[in-house]
């Protein structure tokens, strides 16, 4: 048996499933990409029991077959091949590829030891895949790394009929963001919390999709809950974590008798350059200058120092803060807007970062990237 592919197309596809492989896998099968040919459809499929991946594209066939083969090596293959046809040939427990004036010959593995892929949960809702990539990437980044917490490590999905509110913390910092999707039932709820690094990968890869279906339904067979995402002939399940996590509203302060705006590129700029001099985790100092309309930005110590003066505009008395520097930073990314308002309320409370929109947008700042984002970070201790 043998089918046809274009290169470029065969390796997109090798290469998002196998993001799903373990690298250590409990399971040898788990380590192979599976393939199952039928009707001139190729579909390619990863699992590693928490998450799975499967994408389907049209090939050239004159058969039908299933296949196990090693997933890293197949996927370093097909990105090395020449920009030409892939020819694959499989032959007993052998397959080979053909591509050009490359010739590659590799052992299959026992396709019947495979586990079955988890069924794709029916659909809770839909919406654009660029919109939901950047929600989850702005929420995720305030996620917990810390796996002995494992609920930190997730990110928290509440929904309400068209709405879906995401929320993810590690106990330093709080990332908030609302997003509104077509929901299937108008008055649909759910609470589940998904690995935020499964979460993150899984969204980037439907960013360039039209629009995702989004599902959460129990997995009898293995156990537990999955959250399923498809869209572009792609489908992903990821398994998800204990439903327990914070409540993360309560956090949020309800007045701010502080408030500044600032050019997020110039006091990311700042920022940086003025921390060449600190330590990674140590404080980045700001001094509000009402008078003056004037923000100082500092780091360092006796030994090595350095600032930098920005203006600023806002309400409130002179007033001084710091922040971890790189949480800071993580924190201005996460808003893509061009001024960020900082809403404090003292030198030991949370202060929320939201981003502002310009008034003239221009078609540059997409509508989605502004709205309905919190970032809340815990200042640290002044010398």
């Amino acid at each position: 048996m043998t089918f046809r592919v274009a290169r470029e197309k065969f390796a997109e596809a090798v290469a998002w499933v196998a993001r799903c492989l373990p690298q250590s896998p409990v399971v040898p099968t788990l380590a192979g990409i599976r393939l199952d040919l039928a009707g001139g459809k190729l579909k390619l499929s990863a699992f590693d029991y928490e998450v799975s991946a499967e994408v389907i594209i049209d090939v050239s066939a004159d058969g039908s077959a299933e296949l196990l083969i090693p997933g890293h090596l197949l996927a370093e293959i097909t990105k090395a091949l020449p920009d030409d046809e892939v020819s694959v040939t499989v032959g007993g427990a052998k397959v080979s590829l053909d591509c050009g004036d490359a010739h590659f010959q590799l052992m299959t593995m026992p396709v019947e030891d495979y586990p079955e892929l988890p069924p794709m949960p029916p659909t809770t809702a839909r919406v654009g895949g660029a919109a939901f990539a950047t929600a989850v990437g702005q929420t995720v980044v305030a996620a917990g790394k810390d796996e002995t917490l494992a609920m930190l490590t997730g990110v928290r999905l509440e929904v309400e009929g068209d709405t879906v509110t995401m929320a993810a913390t590690n106990r330093y910092r709080l990332a908030i963001r609302e997003l509104s999707w077509q929901s299937a039932e108008p008055s649909a709820t759910a609470q589940v919390v998904v690995p935020g690094r499964l979460l993150a990968v899984a969204s980037k890869s439907f960013a360039g999709v039209d629009e995702v279906e989004i599902g959460v339904t129990s997995d009898d067979k293995h156990g537990g809950q999955l959250l399923g995402m498809s869209g572009g002939g792609r489908r992903t399940t990821v398994r998800l974590l204990d439903p327990e996590f914070p409540a993360f509203r309560k956090f949020v302060p309800a007045e701010f008798p502080r408030e500044a705006d600032l050019s997020t590129a110039q006091l990311t700029a700042a920022v940086k350059r003025v921390t060449l001099v600190a330590d990674r985790g140590s404080a980045v100092r700001l001094d509000f200058h009402k008078d003056k309309g004037q923000l100082l930005v500092s780091a360092g110590d006796g030994d090595s120092y350095a600032f930098e003066v920005l203006p600023v505009a806002g309400a409130g008395d002179t007033f001084s803060i710091a922040f971890d520097y790189q949480l800071l930073l993580d924190g201005l990314s996460a808003l893509r807007a061009p001024v960020t308002r900082f809403r404090m309320t003292s030198a030991t409370e949370p202060t929320v970062l939201v981003g502002i929109a310009p008034e003239e947008k221009g078609g540059e700042y997409p509508e989605h990237v502004m709205s309905e984002y919190t970032y809340l970070l815990m200042p640290m201790r002044m010398a």
